[in-house]
């Protein structure tokens, strides 16, 4: 039996490059969503230091200064990789792909794309 085209898109030689790797994009996706996270803890300490120092305390939040500084750089350069799992996803979704991702986590995302444009532009 000759192969058609449909198994030739099984075995991944006719899919475009969006769609080649699902397991390469379900990887990114869970690396923007700790990432996110890592923003998140990142206003947080920000928050918490800021108190802290109109108390007079200019301690760092956490006593473990390595994970603060992991926890900042992930947190605050998670916007560059949201920004590019989100351009892929608006590129799957306009082309009618399916989408392999949880929709909590594509929505997840996504809301916090927007909470860090305006944490770091307004």
């Amino acid at each position: 039996m000759g192969t058609t085209e449909t198994d030739n898109d099984l075995q991944g030689t006719n899919l475009p490059p969006l769609t080649a790797k699902p397991i390469l994009l379900r990887f990114f996706s869970k690396l923007v969503f700790i990432c996110n996270l890592c923003f998140i803890a990142a206003v947080i300490l920000r928050e918490v230091e800021n108190a802290n120092k109109k108390k007079g305390n200019f301690d760092g939040a956490i006593k473990l200064q390595p994970l603060q500084s992991t926890i900042v750089v992930l947190g605050y350069s998670a916007i560059i990789i949201n920004i590019i799992l989100n351009l892929v996803m608006l590129v799957k979704f306009l082309l009618r792909k399916e989408q392999q991702l949880p929709k909590w986590l594509i929505w997840f995302n996504f809301l916090i794309l927007l909470a860090q444009v305006y944490y770091f532009f307004f």
